[in-house]
């Protein structure tokens, strides 16, 4: 990424200031598109690594903030937001939904608020890191503090 934060990751930082969180985005070496690679780069494990995955709930974008050591059950999920059915959002809908492309969706920075959960396994790590906008792009929270910022509902998704 060059030295000019990509427009995604400075709505995201403007978003977090506005929200009060301190956590500064951190700019990575290598493209961290996934849970896996993002830890291996940031030195911790998996499971403090917070995916950021929309997901298609009847036709309304749900946002879910899991653990990278999770895997959503989208049947367990259909059932805490009380629709019939949660699938995987093409990159079309996540984009349209996030104003952000599919491996550095934030938590916030959105072009409208979308209903989140909150994977409660993130609250067993002091620090939690999400993607800022870009997939070489990071910033570091908290269980609590994405719950606030979000808006979200803590639940059990995995």
């Amino acid at each position: 990424m060059s030295e000019k934060l990509h427009p995604s990751v400075v709505k995201v930082s403007e978003a977090l200031r506005a929200a009060g969180v301190t956590g500064e985005v951190v700019v990575l070496t290598e493209s961290a598109p996934t849970a896996a690679t993002a830890a291996a780069q940031l030195g911790c494990g998996v499971g403090a690594i917070a995916n950021s995955l929309v997901f298609d709930a009847d036709g309304e974008p749900l946002l879910v903030l899991t653990s990278g050591a999770h895997r959503v059950d989208t049947g367990l999920v259909a059932g805490l937001v009380g629709v019939s059915k949660v699938r995987r959002a093409s990159p079309e809908f996540v984009k349209t939904a996030t104003g952000q492309t599919i491996g550095g969706v934030a938590p916030v920075g959105h072009p409208a608020p979308i209903r989140t959960l909150v994977d409660t396994w993130l609250g067993e790590h002091e620090v939690v890191w999400a993607a800022a906008g870009h997939s070489h792009t990071v910033f570091p929270t908290s269980f609590d503090e994405l719950v606030r910022v979000t808006g979200g509902t803590p639940a059990e998704v995995a």
